[in-house]
């Protein structure tokens, strides 16, 4: 290919990335080349039945409507509580009767299923928002809490999954394919800091891998691992209980699979002219392998949520029907009806055809041609037993269709795990148990089972693949060491920290075998666990939380280690000294002026900062239940004691956040600004400069004379109160 004909097309393909994330994020209503209309796409659905009488026209004019933009709000409860405050009282307060070129704005509405309105949705156009100072305002609002980690956007059905499958503390959850749906759950960040509980996310694709790590990063969570691997024969994972071997069974597993996406199409427009029949047929096997490949790492008693993003049966109760047959009663389907108040959905249904892209139909195996058997299985069709086909309850699938409440299409079914899969039932070693458990007991959650035989499979069932050295690809990973107890670098942060007897020192990790330490990580107790008996099984490609990076001056202060904000709230509970306990009026002080005096703090505070010495320390906020009007949930920063000046070192996007629960105002007219701003979402500020702890910046502190060196990392000015 010559030079003109790549560039050509690598014209056409960021053209097509641009409109297609425009169309996503739901500005795409002005792409009027691409015709939405697909006559094979309406006769087959129209076959199919899977939309009620006299509502057909309805569906098909949702799916050619724009998709809304919708907003989940995340982190913990408390927080949540105060940008949820925020959000009604600021800025859709603002919105209410906002009117645009004679037009009034439509202000966003809670999502009716969603708990507590931590999820909500608006049809505002980019294209209005850039009309209006204060729909301005409400946009950068989102682009800096969602850089935050503290609000996500993300299609509304992509909300379901996590809701369904019930996540407790102490579970142990994998994802099979991706972790976005679980960054929209306030239950699961409540977890994250949970000593037993863990996610583990995979994704096939190595790229998309390091996005999810970028999304993951966001929490600031010891309790997570990426991996990347082909979900249909992911390993199994070994673990260490008491000293002897066992395997990693999970009590949660969202299988996110890769589907056709014909229920995306009113944000991802391309769909229109690209679906075909074939697509459906092409995918089955695949997602079937998956399902397969999840309920047999899911605990006995667990429960796993099988979703997909299109409409199709042969990719959704064909699935399901076939997974419940081969299981022969040791999975069913769990009955939803009454998880989500408010959200209307189509039952699963029990009897579906196949069409080819030719438009032959056939509605069940024995009427396929034997020329075509390579491309259509068995398993596509609906089982033959009417008795065996009752008995599984396929209307306790949920499909969700576009105009029920103007959302995307989607399909979900949650599947409980009663008993091993027949094709690999174990037995586990007799070891001591504090009561006796009849063999056919099922094992409560949690439980890691132990097993010493592998499993047996009967043919044509898919099971784990044959044990081979994993071949790795993609980006090259640096190691994982663990530090030992008796490591030295724990001698000065032991004493300079005043960490608590109880803190985990085996749970600290470094990312290099040579040189000096420069980041210090934790992890979860079990994820170590993973990790140390895993490194051949399975390709890494994050987990763990910076809790300190070196200082370069540090050893002059005491400790040549300082605190990270990533990590403050994992670390926070095992410091014992070098804590500030700070009001808000001095957090403003210090999210607001880049490196105040110590007499710029209240008294109390102030008194406390003088009895420290240089060097980093934590800065503590506590609520006070008698005075509303404050924040009512804990604050914690990393911040660095001067000579003279004390400062916060806190990212961008997280010092906005904070200074809005303190009502101080962090966005102004972008006319007047003396700096052009690359991100919209980070207008506002007096100066632009960089983050507090951004790379090698961070390790330029406030030196020996406590001077306002010029080198230190800059912090944004924040502007007046409202």
């Amino acid at each position: 290919m010559g030079k003109r004909s790549r560039q050509r097309q690598k014209n056409q393909t960021a053209g097509r990335d641009s409109r297609d994330n425009a169309v996503r994020l739901g500005w795409g209503a002005g792409y009027a080349d691409i015709v939405k209309e697909n006559k094979l796409f309406e006769h087959y659905y129209k076959e199919q039945g899977l939309v009620p009488d006299g509502e057909f026209e309805h569906f098909m004019e949702a799916m050619r409507e724009p998709l809304p933009a919708t907003i989940r709000i995340t982190g913990y409860k408390s927080h949540a509580k105060e940008i949820l405050h925020c959000l009604k009282d600021k800025y859709f307060k603002d919105i209410l009767e906002l009117e645009i070129d004679g037009q009034t704005i439509e202000a966003p509405q809670p999502l009716s299923w969603y708990p507590d309105e931590q999820a909500w949705h608006t049809n505002m156009s980019r294209k209005i928002i850039r009309k209006s100072p204060l729909l301005e305002k409400f946009h950068q609002f989102l682009v800096s809490e969602t850089e935050s980690g503290n609000i996500s956007r993300q299609e509304a059905v992509s909300m379901i999954p996590p809701l369904l499958l019930k996540i407790e503390p102490h579970h142990k959850v994998k994802s099979l394919r991706s972790m976005w749906h679980l960054l929209n759950l306030s239950s699961f960040f409540e977890f994250l800091y949970h000593p037993e509980g863990f996610v583990i996310a995979n994704d096939v694709d190595n790229k998309r891998c390091y996005l999810l790590v970028h999304q993951a990063k966001r929490l600031n969570s010891p309790c997570i691992m990426v991996v990347n691997h082909d979900a249909s024969c992911i390993p199994t994972l070994n673990i260490n209980v008491d000293g002897k071997k066992g395997i990693l069974f999970y009590d949660r597993i969202l299988c996110d699979v890769p589907c056709s996406g014909d229920g995306t199409m009113r944000k991802n427009i391309d769909v229109w002219k690209k679906w075909t029949t074939s697509n459906s047929l092409h995918l089955h096997g695949l997602q079937l392998r998956i399902a397969v490949r999840g309920v047999e790492q899911l605990a006995v008693g667990g429960r796993m949520v099988y979703s997909t993003c299109s409409l199709n049966p042969i990719e959704d109760e064909a699935v399901i029907a076939s997974l419940l047959e081969k299981s022969e009663g040791a999975l069913e389907l769990a009955d939803c009806t009454a998880d989500l108040p408010g959200l209307k959905w189509m039952p699963g249904v029990t009897s579906w055809k196949l069409m080819t892209k030719e438009g032959q139909w056939y509605s069940d195996w024995s009427e396929v041609p034997s020329s075509r058997h390579t491309q259509i299985r068995p398993t596509m069709f609906p089982p033959k037993d009417p008795e065996k086909l009752i008995s599984m309850q396929l209307e306790r699938c949920m499909r969700i269709l576009p105009h029920h409440q103007n959302t995307g299409g989607f399909f979900v079914a949650v599947l409980v795990k009663k008993a091993p899969m027949p094709w690999n039932k174990r037995y586990p070693k007799v070891f001591p148990h504090p009561f006796p458990l009849p063999p056919s007991a099922p094992l409560p959650l949690c439980i890691l089972h132990l097993f010493s035989e592998t499993p047996t499979l009967q043919e044509g069932i898919c099971g784990p693949p044959a044990s081979k050295k994993m071949r790795l690809f993609g980006y090259k990973e640096d190691p994982f060491v663990f530090l030992t107890e008796e490591d030295p670098v724990f001698t000065t942060i032991q004493s300079f920290y005043d960490l608590s007897p109880d803190f985990p020192k085996l749970n600290v990790l470094t990312r290099t075998h040579e040189g000096k330490k420069r980041h210090l990580y934790m992890v979860s107790k079990e994820l170590r666990n993973v990790l140390l008996n895993n490194s051949e099984r399975i390709k890494v490609i994050n987990t763990g939380v910076k809790v300190w990076s070196r200082n370069s001056d540090g050893e002059e202060f005491g400790c040549a280690f300082r605190l990270a904000q990533e990590g403050i709230y994992t670390l926070q509970p095992y410091i014992r000294s070098r804590i500030i306990r700070v009001s808000v009026e001095d957090i403003k002080v210090l999210l607001t002026q880049e490196n105040p005096f110590l007499s710029k703090l209240q008294d109390d505070a102030h008194a406390q900062a003088k009895k420290i010495c240089m060097g980093s320390i934590v800065l503590k906020y506590i609520p006070n239940p008698d005075n509303p009007a404050e924040p009512q949930c804990p604050i914690q920063l990393c911040g660095w004691r001067g000579k003279t000046s004390i400062r916060a070192f806190v990212p961008r996007n997280e010092r906005f956040h904070y200074l809005r629960m303190l009502g101080v105002e962090v966005f102004r007219e972008k006319q007047g600004l003396g700096q052009k701003r690359k991100d919209e979402g980070e207008a506002g500020m007096e100066k632009d400069t960089e983050e507090a702890n951004a790379g090698e910046n961070e390790e330029q502190m406030d030196s020996e004379n406590g001077g306002e060196s010029q080198s230190e990392p800059k912090v944004d000015q924040g502007t007046s109160n409202d």
